[in-house]
Parts: C-alpha cells; sequence; structure tokens
C-alpha cells in the first residue's frame, strides 16, 4: 500500500468513524429524551448557541446544531484514526475498545469540565453527566467498531492480494 493509499484509507475510516460516533451520540439523546419527556432539540440549540452560530442564523439553530455536532464528531473521528494509525503496529487489537473508551472519556472529561464551563456553562447542565458521558462512550464504541472493522477489511484485503 502507497502512502497515498494508506493517507487516503485513515482519512475515510476517520470519517466513518466519527459519523458513527455523532450518530450514536444523537440516538442516544433522542432516546434519553423520549425516555424522560424531553426534547433532543434542546441540546442542538445549545450546540449552535455554544459554538456562537446562533447569532448569524437564530431561526434554523436546531439544524445548525445537528451540523455543528456532525462536523465536530468527524474532526474528532479523523483525529481517533490517526492516533490509531500511529499506535496500530505498536498496540494490539484487542486494545482497540479499551484505548478508544479512554480516549473518549477524557475527550468529555476536558469538554465537560475545561472548555465547555469557560465558553457556554449553560451547555453543561443540559443534561446530566452521566448522560452526556454515555454519549461520549457510544461515540467511542461505534469509532472503535468502524476501525475493528477497517483493520479486519484491510486483512482480508491483504490475504486476498497474497492468494
Amino acid at each position: 500500500m502507497t502512502k497515498r493509499s494508506a493517507t487516503l484509507e485513515t482519512i475515510k475510516c476517520g470519517v466513518l468513524a466519527g459519523a458513527a460516533g455523532g450518530l450514536a451520540e444523537m440516538v442516544w439523546v433522542s432516546v434519553y429524551a423520549a425516555l424522560t419527556g424531553g426534547d433532543a432539540a434542546v441540546l442542538a440549540r445549545g450546540v449552535t448557541t455554544a459554538s456562537g452560530a446562533a447569532a448569524l442564523l437564530p431561526s434554523a439553530t436546531v439544524a445548525v446544531g445537528i451540523a455543528i455536532h456532525m462536523v465536530l464528531a468527524v474532526a474528532l473521528g479523523l483525529a481517533l484514526a490517526v492516533l490509531w494509525q500511529a499506535l496500530s503496529s505498536r498496540a494490539p487489537q484487542s486494545g482497540l475498545y479499551a484505548g478508544t473508551l479512554a480516549v473518549l472519556a477524557a475527550v468529555w472529561v476536558t469538554n465537560f469540565f475545561v472548555l465547555l464551563p469557560a465558553f457556554s456553562p449553560e451547555f453543561v447542565h443540559l443534561v446530566p453527566y452521566s448522560v452526556s458521558l454515555m454519549s461520549k462512550l457510544l461515540f467511542g464504541l461505534a469509532a472503535a467498531e468502524v476501525f475493528r472493522r477497517n483493520v479486519l477489511m484491510g486483512a482480508q484485503a491483504r490475504s486476498g492480494a497474497a492468494a
């Protein structure tokens, strides 16, 4: 595999991992809202407000919040893919899920105890900490599964090429 094709594969995997993780978070928040009588749109509007985009598009805050959430999710997926690519030769595949969950837990701690309190303190309290942490961990599980499948597909491609 050439360096260019490896880079493109990492990007593709990162985009898929981020999209899967972002969707997992949205499903979780929607289920939580449905079970508790809440409104998932409140969180989407909170993302728009926290990002400062509400001032630009005040009538489309839910759609903008979802778009911003997914852009951030894909960016996180790309960062995870680059990290996994860098570590995959040294780390056993068995550590994929634990490592991804650890990184996402660290992202959650950084978001909810450092960044959001400074930039948008009201966002921190839109859902209980346990709900937002579960959201981030579900992102990690979804992303790790994309990475696992990518590794399996790569191994199958290599064994097919060797045959």
